[in-house]
């Protein structure tokens, strides 16, 4: 038996550093600069982060996912997922290990498709924090639907001329850089006939016409870019992997991308759990704890189920992915834990809201950042309902109609067909009384 719950001791104890180190050094840094995650660094940022990123480039932990050759430790899926439920709690923490979002992806790709002049110009100023970069791909017509995608990419010469409208490019107000996703082939199936481009934000043409906010935030200072690019050029080194090879570029990101967003859900539900618990064991009502009401500890306990369920599957989703080394063979299991993630979130959120009350309901409280953030991560890379189906698809392929006219399960014709197969031994013992 191969079976085994327990991580290593010695990875085990570079988790409990991490989590006292994000608990007493990097949490602090949410409340003194909670939205300022992806502003450009000043001075007094610089101070107090590039230490902290030195403590964590000394403990072995930064940018874990990359290899070695890019200052990274290597280290697989499992174990990212394992560090990554400490840095879901904090929206620094993963900024100060060097594998914040959408950076990780970008950075994923440049590093498995880019060239080498676009490793050292992109990859590794990335890699160290000095840069930001924007993934855009969505369009405001198409939604999740690739197969709508406008936007051109055409060759003039020895550059490439991009034209048309991308939405929801996150970061792109402060990105050093840009990858789109444009049509270059119109004559063949999108899926055969995208490009990728490495597109510098501040070439002639890339017009960010809004910043579009999530809600609560002030209108046109949000992080999510409508972007026009009007007669853009580029050269032809600007693109990322084959021409036409979007779509597998684009696969190897948003693979990653979904089964990292579920670890750090994982720490930010844990999150949640550990506030609720607190809360119902110091506030007394009604001549007892909120500890001992039934209602609450229902709450719990179906906070806690959700939460291992949802754990356990996207440690065994890692697992996979480590062992096949393909994120292809775990298609469904990512796209399952990417349907699964967004109600555990909010699930649990939701109760820990109800558990304290008017106070839930405030801003003094995070609770309702974290609904917010349940609904988001329900369309990002992708709608829940698309992966359902996907789910669905791939589930279905384990099967095959039954080939008569009642189901294999029909008990009737079982039963028939077990009479069948111990009929002569039936009858023999029926014969001898």
């Amino acid at each position: 038996m191969g079976w085994d719950f327990e991580t290593d001791p010695e990875y085990q104890g570079k988790l409990d550093w991490a989590d006292a180190f994000v608990r007493e050094e990097v949490e602090p840094l949410d409340l003194l600069w909670g939205n300022e995650t992806f502003l450009p660094r000043d001075e007094t940022k610089r101070r107090i982060l590039e230490p902290l990123k030195a403590e964590v480039k000394r403990q072995g932990l930064w940018a874990t996912h990359l290899g070695p050759e890019l200052g990274g430790q290597g280290h697989g899926q499992l174990k990212l997922a394992l560090l990554n439920e400490i840095l879901g709690r904090s929206p620094w923490a993963s900024h100060v290990f060097g594998c914040q979002a959408p950076d990780t992806g970008n950075a994923e790709i440049i590093a498995h498709y880019g060239t080498e002049e676009q490793k050292e110009r992109y990859l590794q100023p990335l890699l160290d924090g000095e840069i930001f970069s924007s993934y855009s791909m969505t369009e405001p017509h198409a939604g999740a639907d690739p197969t709508r995608f406008t936007c051109r990419a055409d060759k003039d010469g020895d550059e490439w001329v991009i034209n048309g409208w991308k939405y929801f490019s996150s970061n792109a107000k402060v990105a050093s850089f840009l990858i789109v996703m444009a049509v270059t082939d119109p004559e063949v199936s999108r899926y055969q006939g995208m490009s990728m481009f490495l597109v510098p934000t501040d070439t002639a043409g890339v017009k960010i016409e809004r910043n579009v906010g999530l809600y609560g935030e002030a209108m046109n200072d949000g992080f999510h870019a409508l972007i026009h690019y009007d007669g853009v050029r580029v050269p032809a080194d600007a693109l990322l992997g084959g021409e036409n090879q979007a779509f597998a570029v684009a696969q190897t990101r948003l693979g990653g991308g979904r089964i990292h967003h579920a670890m750090r859900t994982i720490g930010l539900a844990q999150k949640a759990l550990d506030m609720m618990c607190e809360r119902a064991l110091s506030r007394e009502t009604q001549g007892s704890l909120l500890a001992d009401k039934q209602f609450v500890q229902g709450y719990i306990a179906d906070s806690y189920a959700q939460l291992v369920q949802f754990r356990l599957f996207v440690l065994y989703t890692a697992w996979q992915i480590d062992k096949h080394n393909d994120y292809k063979k775990v298609r469904k299991d990512i796209a399952t834990a990417k349907v699964v993630m967004p109600t555990v979130l909010h699930d649990i959120a939701w109760r820990a809201m109800q558990v304290h009350g008017a106070l839930g309901t405030t801003n003094e409280m995070p609770f309702f950042q974290m609904i917010h953030g349940a609904g988001v991560m329900g369309l990002a890379d992708g709608p829940t309902e698309v992966h359902k189906v996907t789910v669905a698809k791939q589930v279905l392929r384990g099967y095959r109609p039954t080939d008569g006219r009642w189901p294999t399960e029909w008990i009737p014709g079982k039963a028939e067909a077990a009479r069948a197969k111990f009929a002569d031994r039936i009858e023999h013992e029926v014969g001898n009384l």
